[in-house]
């Protein structure tokens, strides 16, 4: 079968990278997280993942243009990031998840890490994960709580039932969130437990400054929501 989903590559220069994907989802937990490593490595873009099934759109970052879905690399850290500004319907996921693993085993991929979000009532700020196979439990229980049960949904549930079906180690990241809203300082506590897994240390700073102003801005929304509430009960309206 003949995949409609395209990876566009320059070159790439890590041999047996690890490959870190990312796609919009709940509290856009995964693509803040990789767009954070995008900034703060100042990473090298090296092609992109094209489908005539994506929307026709482009972003635009200090005047240069960014297909949706871009593929970049880091040397120093040895990963590949695949990282999407657009979400992906599910008519669409299959057969971009199949390219993926597919590119990943031809680029010698050691496995494979996805980054979502996962709504929770609680909003801990807590990181869940799940595997491929039980070996690589041991990897990640010391560092986050094991998702036992639950449907990991969108393309990172794809991808990850993809790795299963290639024996393609796989990996899936899952960090807390109260909701849609986007949340950095969910992607700020997935980043730390994946630098725990790694043995890596790539800051969350700019993370946990951006969270305390969207936080302080959405208190400033509050108060003002409150004292218009205040007002018309002070001056009330007959009609």
């Amino acid at each position: 079968m003949q995949l409609e989903t395209e990876i566009i590559i320059d070159k790439v220069d890590v041999e047996k990278p690890i490959l870190i994907t990312s796609f919009p989802g709940i509290g856009l937990v995964g693509t803040i997280a990789t767009g954070h490593f995008i900034l703060e490595l100042n990473l090298e873009n090296i092609g992109v993942v094209e489908s005539s099934m994506l929307p026709p759109v482009a972003s635009s970052f200090e005047g240069i243009i960014l297909p949706p879905i871009r593929v970049y690399q880091d040397t120093e850290f040895g990963f590949v990031l695949i990282h999407s500004d657009v979400p992906i319907i599910p008519q669409v996921a299959y057969d971009m998840s199949k390219r993926i693993v597919q590119w990943a085993a031809e680029i010698n991929t050691q496995r494979i890490f996805s980054f979502a979000g996962v709504a929770t009532f609680e909003d801990k700020k807590r990181v869940f994960g799940a595997v491929t196979t039980k070996d690589l439990l041991d990897e990640i229980k010391d560092h986050i709580e094991i998702f036992k049960t639950g449907t990991i949904s969108g393309i990172a549930g794809s991808i990850m039932n993809e790795c299963v079906a290639t024996k393609m180690p796989g990996i899936v990241l899952l960090g807390e969130t109260a909701g849609f809203n986007p949340d950095p300082r969910a992607a700020a506590s997935l980043i730390d437990a994946f630098n725990k897994i790694m043995g890596w240390d790539i800051s969350v700073e700019k993370l946990i400054k951006e969270a305390e102003m969207i936080e302080a801005q959405m208190q400033r929304l509050a108060e003002q929501a409150r004292m218009q509430e205040e007002r018309k009960e002070e001056f009330p309206m007959y009609g």
